[in-house]
């Protein structure tokens, strides 16, 4: 590729990820794992002894459920390379050659931009977000000018 400060163009590979959204599952993750933590501690011996095998397990998988869940969402990114584009949102790898790749969109409001495939098919790209401001902004020039490049 050509070098980026002549051409404007970020050099590939290149990956987008959400700011915001990773940092807030972060936290969320030490919180949920922290709060049920504390809890556990706080109960006197009587009340740990009462609970049983079973419900133990139960609070465990809850917690693994939202630790995965945050996971899936701190996980998602938006890669460019020389031979396409991949598409990280949540646990759903999706990759994409250059011909296959249509418009970027990023309409007014949205929480995350998309891409336009033809025939009324769409990807979101979560590894783009809004709530990160001039971040995403960025962003979505970037890619646009990656995107535009490989389809000339």
């Amino acid at each position: 590729m050509a070098d980026p400060d002549r051409s404007g163009l970020p050099t590939l590979p290149r990956t987008w990820r959400p700011f915001g959204p990773r940092m807030a599952a972060a936290v969320f993750a030490v919180i949920l794992v922290g709060a049920f933590a504390w809890l556990w501690v706080s109960f006197d011996d009587q009340t740990r002894a009462a609970v049983n095998d079973l419900e133990k397990a139960t609070v465990i998988f809850f917690i693994l459920i939202g630790l995965a869940l945050l996971n899936a969402l701190a996980r998602s990114r938006v890669v460019a390379r020389e031979d396409g584009l991949t598409v990280v949102n949540g646990y759903r790898t999706r990759r994409f050659a250059w011909s296959e790749v249509g418009t970027v969109r990023f309409p007014q409001g949205a929480p995350w931009p998309h891409l336009d495939l033809g025939d009324d098919e769409r990807v979101s790209l979560l590894g783009i977000h809004a709530s990160d401001g001039a971040r995403a902004a960025t962003a979505i020039r970037e890619l646009r000018a990656v995107v535009a490049a490989h389809q000339g």
